[in-house]
């Protein structure tokens, strides 16, 4: 956000501010020379109420200027957090406004409405979950807009917005996923985007034990090598993952730019892998190949 504009957004609340800070402190004066029959009593409680109202209009153009300067173009902070500062202004603001008008006296007018309010709130206890689910993922921030997640192994998506009762995904699938804050504040969240964009992912291999170890991670080394939408750096390597009857069970590692570009990672190690089996005329699985459905880790594995 350039200078310029900050300054244009907190123009209006800054005059806002002095004004009303100005006709509060000055109010007496003013209307001896204005109009006396006014009351002086009711230019205070207007003033006043427009100082608090101003200025948390105020706090909040600041916050929220002072939030985007804090997130990068890739991750910003969530709106959310911006418009939970600015209501906390706001109704600190009410709430002082409350107490100008009556006094002590406010007491009393909350005991009365306290009925009420526990009448409202089992009402609306789910949407009332839904937001301060959503109040606590704003303050801990485990994902923010455009990052890739993962949410309890069943729905992956980019973030593209974050409100108050729910969070918005698209997937890559085109679709588009609106879920309750309560329910992803309830399960096991996956960020592929946090705290970089690339992560490293692997595929699962099962070969005959007549394919000697060596030369079973040199020929899978250098297969994972060949697709270029893989990251050379840091460069894909083979391990053992078990010794079954069926066979030697290799874990072909390698590191994904990030997670839009997952499964044509996959497909592209997969594919090379088996280019490079059939140029070095080894045995394969015995009826075919199976990819894992876990999201980190496909299989090659005999049937």
């Amino acid at each position: 956000m350039s200078n310029n504009n900050a300054i244009r957004r907190i123009v209006w609340p800054t005059v806002t501010v002095m004004v009303s800070i100005a006709a509060h402190v000055l109010h007496p004066q003013i209307l001896q020379v204005v109009q006396p029959e006014i009351d002086p009593k009711a230019i205070r409680i207007l003033s006043g109420a427009a100082s608090y109202f101003s200025a948390a209009w105020l706090g909040g153009r600041l916050t929220g200027i002072a939030l985007e300067h804090v997130g990068s173009a890739r991750r910003r902070v969530p709106k959310l957090l911006q418009e939970l500062v600015s209501a906390t202004l706001f109704i600190a603001a009410a709430i002082a406004t409350i107490i100008l008008v009556f006094g002590q006296s406010m007491s009393g007018a909350l005991a009365g409405s306290g009925l009420v309010l526990a009448v409202l709130g089992f009402a609306i206890r789910n949407a009332l979950a839904d937001v301060l689910s959503g109040i606590a993922l704003g303050l801990e921030a485990p994902y923010r807009i455009g990052d890739w997640v993962e949410i309890d192994s069943t729905t992956r998506g980019r973030i593209v917005e974050i409100g108050w009762r729910t969070t918005r995904l698209f997937t890559r699938d085109d679709t588009y996923t609106i879920l309750p804050n309560s329910q992803i504040a309830r399960q096991r969240l996956t960020n592929y985007s946090a705290p970089r964009r690339q992560y490293r992912s692997n595929v699962q291999i099962l070969l005959s034990h007549d394919v000697p170890v060596a030369l079973a991670k040199s020929v899978l080394t250098e297969a994972a090598a060949t697709p270029s939408i893989i990251l050379s750096t840091p460069a894909p390597d083979v391990k053992v993952v078990s010794y079954d009857a069926d066979g030697i069970r290799y874990a072909v590692r390698f590191w994904v730019p990030s997670f839009a570009e997952d499964v044509d990672c996959r497909d592209a190690v997969l594919s090379a892998i088996d280019v490079a089996i059939r140029e070095h005329g080894l045995p394969p699985p015995h009826t075919g190949f199976r990819l894992s459905g876990d999201t980190q880790s496909g299989s090659l594995v005999s049937q």
